[in-house]
This record gives C-alpha cells, structure tokens and sequence, in this order.
C-alpha cells in the first residue's frame, strides 16, 4: 500500500537510543488519512510520539467500511524500495500486481508478503466483484543495511500456523510465537501476529523479553495489560515483557507486533525508506524518469506522481519526535 499523502512529512526512524527499555503502557492514537477515493486509513505508526516498533515502521487501519456500491481499495502503481509491505485482512478480497510479474489475491488471514528490497512498483485494488466489507490493514518492515539491495520479490503464504489457548486464536504472520514460526521471509528478529478473543477470555501471551512491543485492536472491547483499548487504536509496550496479560469482555481481534529494536537511523519519505536526503532524492527521479522500480502490467490507470520534495534536507534521526 502506499502513502498518498500530497506532502508527506519525513519520518526519522531508528537507533536504539529512544527505545523503552522496560515495561510501559503508551497509548498511540491514530492520524486518519484518505486512501484513494473512497478508502480512509487510520495510521498508527510513524506516529507523532512513536515511529518505530522493531523493524515495524508503517501501520495503516482501515475499515470494517461497506464498499458494496464503491470501487473499494484503488491504489495505482507506485515505487518502494527498502521495506517490505505486509497486507493482512479480515474481511474482503485486495489484488495485488507487482512489477516482477506477480499477481494475486489476497483473501482473509492470508499474508501477502512483498520485498521491495532495491526497487520495485505495485498497484492494489478491490476485484471488481468484492465482498460487501472491506477490513485489515497494511504494514511496513525496515529492511536493514545489509538486505535492503537485495532482489524484489513477492510471498504469498494462504496457510499459517496458529498457537491456541482457552479463548485464544494467534495466527503468526511473521516470525516466532510459542514455537510456531511462520512461512514468511524475515531479515530482522520480528513478531506479527493476529490474536482472536472470544467474550471472557483471560489470557497471559508469552514474550521475548529482549522484544520491543505494540498491540493494534482491529475490533472488539479487550484490555491489554490492564489498559483498555478501543478499535484503531495502538498500545505501545516497551521492552523486558516476559508475558502480555490480554482480557476481552466482548469477541475482539488484534494484532501484535513486535521485534527486536532496528538500531539502523533510517529515512523514511512518501514510498521510499533509505539512509539519506540524497538517497530518497534518487530514488524519486528514478521513479519520475521511469526506470528502476520496473512497470506494473494490467492495471486500468495511469502510476501516481511522486510528490515534491520539502525544502530542508532530509536527516535521519531518533525514534521519537
């Protein structure tokens, strides 16, 4: 998914000075953005407080919202390099088209795993013919120095394994959970996973103390470690977590993510996630004069123009503002 914002700020990510080394309960609220025509996100990370949780440095929410007479998700091609995009739904069907000639669509609790790794383009739609609801969200992982160059490539895993306790349904999406260990490619010690509650579930999750973590509420009344959590919104936990109490007093689902914290200082701007001012520079002529990021074939539309630049450098900085 991309950033479409017009005027993007920069993000200034990274380096382990800013991260919460002990327990903590930082609630982060969402900033709501326009997707498209008729798609409104709420992004939770980069966030005016927190922009990193791990190598997890982009988290849009979006929906339930009722595209049954609207066109549903209609991003155009546009460029990434540096990160990997993670779609991830609850309801509704997303078709993904990549410039290295993949295509697909992304179902519930399926992950759609792109490296964008040097360059690459992709556009994103809701089939023509859809469901009536349309509900997940999109995420970004920092590739980290010495894997961002690496090849552009797109995983599709339908089957996850799932970790079950009384009440409790995790799917992991990336890395380790309890022993289950996901398909998916992973560059960075990292965690995501899909939790379901059902009404009255009390239940103590297991954590990488040496993990930094956050936990998104897609739905649902639950209360993480104690702090109540209303849908799109995201609980920022800190590090030295040896487990995560979770209580629902309605059905709820989220999702947890976490890692170890990305010492690399990064920038981060529109699509693109890099070292340097001149390094993003780059990369939007690339994109402008049509080489590099390769093309997307099939989609109905014209590629978005990137925006323009701000007028200061861009410099990488902390993990917080």
């Amino acid at each position: 998914m991309s950033n479409l914002d017009r005027a993007p700020e920069p993000s200034v990510c990274g380096g382990r000075g800013f991260v919460v080394a002990e327990p903590v309960r930082e609630l982060l609220s969402p900033r709501h953005v326009k997707l498209g025509e008729s798609t409104e996100v709420r992004r939770l990370l980069p966030n005016l407080g927190r922009r990193m949780i791990g190598a997890w440095a982009f988290v849009d929410h979006y929906g339930p919202d009722d595209i049954a007479d609207e066109p549903g998700m209609q991003v155009p091609p546009h460029p990434h390099m540096g990160l990997q995009t993670v779609s991830w739904l609850h309801e509704g069907e997303v078709l993904h088209r990549d410039s290295t000639g993949s295509l697909q669509t992304i179902r519930p609790r399926e992950l759609g795993l792109m490296t964008s790794g040097r360059a690459i383009s992709h556009s994103e739609e809701s089939p023509k013919s859809h469901a009536r609801f349309l509900h997940g969200a999109q995420l970004w992982v920092a590739l980290p120095d010495a894997h961002r160059h690496t090849d552009p490539h797109f995983e599709h895993h339908p089957d996850l394994p799932t970790v079950t306790a009384p009440g409790l349904t995790a799917t992991v999406i990336l890395g380790d959970l309890d022993g289950s260990t996901s398909p998916g490619t992973t560059y960075t010690p990292l965690l995501g996973a899909d939790l379901t509650l059902t009404e009255g579930a009390e239940v103590r999750l297991p954590l990488e103390p040496d993990f930094e973590y956050g936990v998104l509420t897609m739905s649902g009344k639950v209360h993480v470690d104690g702090v109540p959590l209303p849908p799109g919104s995201m609980l920022y936990l800190g590090c030295g977590r040896p487990e995560l109490p979770l209580r629902a007093e309605s059905d709820a689902k989220l999702m947890l993510l976490g890692g170890e914290p990305f010492a690399e200082e990064l920038v981060m701007w529109w699509n693109f996630v890099g070292r340097s001012h001149e390094e993003i520079e780059r990369a939007r002529e690339d994109w402008r004069s049509g080489s590099r990021f390769g093309e997307v074939k099939g989609y109905d539309g014209d590629p978005l123009l990137a925006p323009e630049l701000p007028p200061g450098p861009l410099k990488p900085r902390g993990r917080v503002r």
